[in-house]
């Protein structure tokens, strides 16, 4: 059988105080769960009695996410879980955006909406009942995933009315050594509603943090994240040539293509060695959207 072109390189010995980082692991663990329950129980209410309409609740409620999500990133940077290089962030979060990315880990949405201010977000459907995550995903105003024709419509809607939406089309973390495959249902949201759309490649080494791993169960080095921002790709190149059937199977299609193409450019290389210095770590000046 040929071998997947992401498959993992030979065992590393533990490096990057190894110790170090499995305590500080647990540390920012239990910081993300205990962070849950103070917006939910500290933050946002306060902010509900403020004067304004459901709209500015959801503005303000995502703003409070995005300045969480930024110093749990700090953070992680700064205790030596993990170095973030993101290109292009700046030309994320525009009017009736999709943004489309794949999902190598459980950060992945941190990272998204610590970039992205008003963000919207489709999430999975279990983290609107989990205690940790419930009070942030309702405020929030983010769309839970029980693929219903109605959450369709209403994704579809949040980009009309000129929401920024994330998505990751996997619908869950891509299986370790495989590449991403694709659900078609994002591409029939964005045909409905998006203005554009915006592929978001992330790039981990070495994986970690993957669909039932458990936290405990560290890389032997440090992670490293390498977050690339494609070109807009306007859905109406499909939308204008092809029924929306044929027009959502064509434009998943060409995704797919981007994706794999743009991971397994580097996959003999890796995205970064362990000694490689990242040009912009998070939240370096020059790659943060500082608008945000």
């Amino acid at each position: 059988m040929t071998p997947s072109p992401l498959s993992p390189a030979p065992a590393v010995a533990r490096q990057d105080f190894w110790l170090w980082r499995l305590i500080a692991t647990g540390m920012a663990f239990t910081m993300f769960g205990l962070g849950g329950l103070l917006l939910r129980l500290v933050v946002f209410p306060p902010q509900r009695l403020i004067p304004g309409n459901a709209a500015d609740r959801q503005r303000r409620a995502r703003w409070a996410l995005n300045g969480t999500f930024r110093f749990f990133i700090r953070f992680m940077v700064r205790v030596g879980i993990l170095t973030v290089e993101f290109k292009g962030a700046e030309r994320l979060g525009k009017p009736g955006q999709m943004i489309l990315a794949n999902h190598p880990s459980l950060l992945d949405v941190v990272f998204l909406v610590g970039h992205v201010k008003n963000a919207n977000c489709i999430v999975k459907h279990g983290l609107a009942t989990n205690p940790f995550t419930r009070g942030p995903i309702s405020n929030a105003g983010y769309i839970t995933n029980d693929e219903s024709f109605d959450m369709f419509d209403r994704a579809a809607d949040v980009l009309r009315n000129g929401e920024t939406l994330i998505v990751f089309p996997e619908g869950t973390r891509t299986p370790p050594d495989r590449l991403p495959q694709f659900h078609r249902g994002a591409c029939a949201i964005a045909l409905r509603g998006a203005r554009v759309v915006t592929p978001v490649v992330i790039r981990m080494n070495p994986r970690s943090l993957t669909k039932g791993e458990p936290w405990y169960r560290i890389p032997p080095c440090r992670m490293r994240y390498v977050i690339q921002v494609g070109e807009d790709i306007d859905p109406a190149t499909w939308s204008n040539a092809h029924p929306l059937p044929i027009a959502g199977r064509k434009m998943n299609d060409y995704l797919h293509a981007y994706f794999e193409a743009e991971l397994t450019r580097d996959a003999s290389s890796g995205i970064a060695g362990p000694d490689a210095t990242p040009a912009a770590i998070f939240p370096a000046a020059k790659t943060d959207n500082e608008h945000a």
